[in-house]
């Protein structure tokens, strides 16, 4: 067993204790709302876990075929697939080891509707709403051009038949507020189909297990929505299963001071982490604070070529030194299934910490893993 002290860096470390708090609060939405909540996999996709996840929640939501298989075959529960376009050679696939198939389009449904109904299974449509409620534009579906979800002015209310359900996915890391704003859009412009029906599903986005989240209001919105069009509710956060359960330990390699005092890390931006740069924001660091807040200010970078792989400015009480362990919070999401071998960097280890802090290792990686994929 290790500890954070000492594991091999770098390395994700997932806290199966700060897992279990998520779940059970997940698992509380589902029974109090009556609703079904799935794993959005594109945040989350640590399969060693599966097992624990389907005791508390319904099921998974994939993003394509090899996510869909992944859910099949190591979660067994519902398996849900959204795709802004199928292919013809990995459709039927889909159809065997889906139960719920969701078209971005008309066209796409059109294209796949005679053998997805002589297959069986339920069928249904993304909406696009038009309505923005975040500032995160890379990551918003509603933005002018979106290709995700079909809008009011494209909507073919004559090729419903076959049609079970509806999904939209609006949000980024929000609160209910924002869902409730989204729900008054897609009521507004797609409600009086709803009626006809049978399930609707709200997306991802629904930062539920955060400290101050409205889980009342999301569960009031749910019941509301059911009742009106008694419709089932399904959920897909892939955030809140995950969100603050991680971390990616890294080891300081070199200090350089050209100007900025820089401290070159194992741990890599581009590489490890890749939504700092993309987002962009400043993952939070054990005993790490704001620059200036403490005595000792750095900006920590990595052993990439790459000049604007920066993790973040961060003040510490000492001096950082070689082989100084620094540890960064909330690395379960978006982390593993985003990283990447860019310069020939290694990818993390992934381990897992026990609810006794215990940390034992489940997967390590090499030079292989970096040469198979070229």
């Amino acid at each position: 067993m290790y500890t954070l002290q000492n594991v091999p860096t770098p390395c994700y470390v997932i806290n199966e204790a700060a897992l279990i708090r998520n779940l059970e609060i997940l698992r509380s939405v589902e029974r109090e709302a009556g609703c079904r909540i799935l794993l959005a996999q594109k945040a989350f996709s640590n399969y060693a876990y599966y097992p624990l996840i389907k005791r508390y929640i319904s099921g998974a939501t994939a993003s394509g075929l090899f996510e869909a298989r992944l859910a099949h075959e190591e979660m067994h529960g519902e398996n849900h697939v959204f795709s802004p376009a199928y292919k013809e050679s990995e459709f039927d696939e889909l159809l065997d080891i889906c139960d719920h198939v969701v078209f971005n389009s008309f066209s796409q449904w059109k294209r796949f509707r005679g053998k997805a109904l002589a297959h069986g299974g339920s069928f249904g449509l993304r909406l696009n709403p038009e309505c923005s409620t975040q500032e995160h534009g890379i990551y918003d579906p509603c933005a002018p051009g979106s290709r995700l979800g079909i809008t009011e002015s494209n909507f073919e209310p004559d090729e419903l038949d076959g049609i079970s359900g509806f999904h939209f996915h609006t949000l980024c890391e929000q609160n209910a507020d924002a869902l409730k704003t989204t729900l008054a859009a897609v009521e507004e412009k797609f409600g009086k189909y709803l009626y006809k029906m049978k399930w609707i599903n709200f997306g991802g986005g629904h930062h539920i297990t955060r400290k101050d989240y409205d889980i009342k209001l999301l569960i009031s919105e749910i019941k509301r929505i059911k009742e009106k069009y008694s419709v089932e509710v399904y959920l897909e956060p892939g955030e809140a299963v995950a969100l603050n359960a991680g971390y990616l330990v890294s080891t300081v390699c070199e200090v350089v001071d050209n100007g900025i005092k820089t401290a070159i890390l194992d741990a890599s931006a581009a590489c490890h982490m890749p939504d700092v740069l993309e987002m962009p924001y400043r993952p939070p660091l054990v005993n790490g604070y704001e620059p200036g807040e403490k005595a000792y200010t750095y900006r920590l970078s990595s052993v990439t070529c790459l000049a604007g792989d920066i993790i973040g400015d961060y003040s510490f009480e000492k001096e950082l030194r070689i082989g100084d362990r620094l540890i960064f919070k909330d690395m379960a999401i978006y982390t593993t299934v985003k990283n990447n071998t860019f310069n020939g960097v290694c990818l993390p280890s992934i381990c897992g910490m026990n609810l006794n802090g215990g940390i034992y290792a489940i997967r390590e990686f090499g030079y292989e893993d970096f040469k198979r994929r070229l």
